[in-house]
């Protein structure tokens, strides 16, 4: 996704060299050189999806127009840079309703992933208030859509264990909506006032993760320029969602163990221990049970967090949900676009119905979004679909007489990995978000088929 930036200092040559050095990187930037700009720049109906400040300028601070921002465009999350970067700065910051903060000097890869981040989160925010109200027509509940059996009974769990604070553990597979469903747990919670605070273990080194946790002082590493108060800290009074907790690391896991029992956390670098009040949700998409029976996940841990097991289903066993995602997907890209559609041709809605969906929820999306794009008519078309979907025709409309090359479900599997990154130009980063794993998991496919 290109992700749409707006920048604010009163620094020229600084906002140049931003401007240049993101553009370079995909994203979409646009400057303004004062707090009235940056409001009037927000509040037009083509939105952004992260706000760059500077909090030291002439006339209203960058923190007086992230509280303006905070108001006026809830949904928008604001990063603030400032030279000046002590907790007292972070505290501000986030009291202003910062979604996070720079120290500067900082390296224009901290603040590509500062900013993705925060882009990233948004998104995940604003796709669940545009699913929310599907429980008022009875096809989801709580931002999770669908009519089956199967989201029915999910509702059922979710409903149930609302009320209490116990630890959730959420299996599926990648792009299932296991993020979703912690959502609605956090959303229909006694504790839904607070904040949602989502981190994905999988996406960062040990050391980053550590920091990210449970917070650093200044200088209790080189780079950490600045404290930093962590994301146990920032979910107090609220849930801290633990994506892919599968991949964490065995060095960190006794210390976020014993975060967990004694809700105490010692920022790195620290001699003092703050206390913290969160319900925690993590998710994965490994066994974890046969993780723990091989040694590669910690027995204690795994009962810490599995006190309530809950598996979303994927996609081609609610097959019954399929058109109706499809459908609320294409009213929503379609509005976006500014484009007049009526659905599906029936031809295409056969074809969405007989895909499998390795990448779940989020293939398909991606795959409606781009037939949107693509489409010219009132209509979607075969046309209009991927070539993934229209190339793969898992089960024939009609029997052949042939039934042409047989292969393993593996062989499948990495001819449509490999298609996928073949379609894409080598960009593993766009095929992971295309086949909904994140790009280790990738990573660690495309060696297994000898590409790397």
């Amino acid at each position: 996704m290109t992700i749409r930036a707006l920048l604010l200092d009163d620094d020229v040559d600084l906002l140049r060299f931003l401007q240049a050095e993101l553009t370079d990187r995909g994203y979409e930037v646009t400057l303004a050189r004062s707090g009235d700009e940056a409001l009037a720049l927000a509040k037009r109906g083509d939105p952004f999806d992260v706000a760059l400040l500077d909090v030291r300028m002439p006339g209203p601070s960058g923190l007086d127009v992230c509280r303006a921002l905070s108001s006026a465009c809830p949904e928008l999350p604001v990063v603030l840079m400032t030279g000046f970067g002590d907790m007292d700065a972070a505290i501000a910051a986030l009291r202003a309703g910062a979604h996070d903060f720079l120290t500067k000097p900082f390296e224009t890869e901290a603040l590509d992933v500062v900013l993705r981040r925060a882009a990233e989160q948004s998104e995940r925010q604003r796709e669940v208030e545009r699913l929310r109200h599907s429980s008022e027509d009875g096809e989801g509940f709580a931002g999770i859509l669908g009519a089956s059996a199967e989201i029915r009974r999910l509702s059922d769990i979710v409903q149930r264990i609302s009320g209490s604070d116990a630890s959730v553990l959420v299996t599926g597979e990648s792009g299932s909506g296991k993020e979703l469903v912690a959502r609605a747990i956090h959303s229909l919670s006694k504790r839904s006032r607070g904040p949602f605070v989502a981190i994905n273990c999988a996406a960062m080194p040990d050391h980053l993760l550590e920091s990210e946790l449970f917070g650093h002082e200044r200088g209790a590493f080189t780079g950490a320029r600045a404290a930093r108060v962590g994301l146990l800290r920032r979910a107090h009074g609220g849930t801290l969602f633990l994506d892919e907790i599968g991949d964490m690391s065995l060095a960190l896991q006794p210390k976020l163990l014993r975060a967990l029992q004694e809700k105490l956390v010692r920022p790195v670098g620290s001699d003092h221990e703050v206390s913290f009040d969160v319900r925690v949700v993590a998710a994965t998409h490994r066994n974890l049970q046969q993780a723990v029976r091989k040694g590669d996940f910690r027995a204690d841990l795994f009962f810490r967090l599995n006190v309530i097991s809950i598996s979303v289903p994927p996609l081609r066993e609610r097959r019954d949900d399929i058109l109706l995602l499809a459908t609320r997907f294409c009213e929503e890209f379609a509005q976006r676009d500014h484009k007049q559609l009526d659905g599906f041709a029936p031809d295409v809605a056969k074809q969405l119905l007989r895909h499998d969906w390795p990448g779940n929820v989020r293939e398909l999306r991606n795959s409606i979004e781009s037939a949107v794009t693509m489409a010219r008519g009132h209509l979607i078309t075969m046309d209009d679909l991927p070539g993934l979907l229209t190339d793969q025709q898992t089960e024939p409309e009609e029997p052949s007489e042939s039934p042409g090359e047989l292969l393993p479900l593996s062989e499948v599997e990495r001819r449509h990995v490999l298609a996928i990154l073949d379609a894409v130009g080598g960009n593993k980063s766009e095929a992971a978000r295309i086949l909904g794993v994140d790009r280790k998991t990738l990573q660690a496919r495309l060696q297994r088929y000898g590409r790397t």
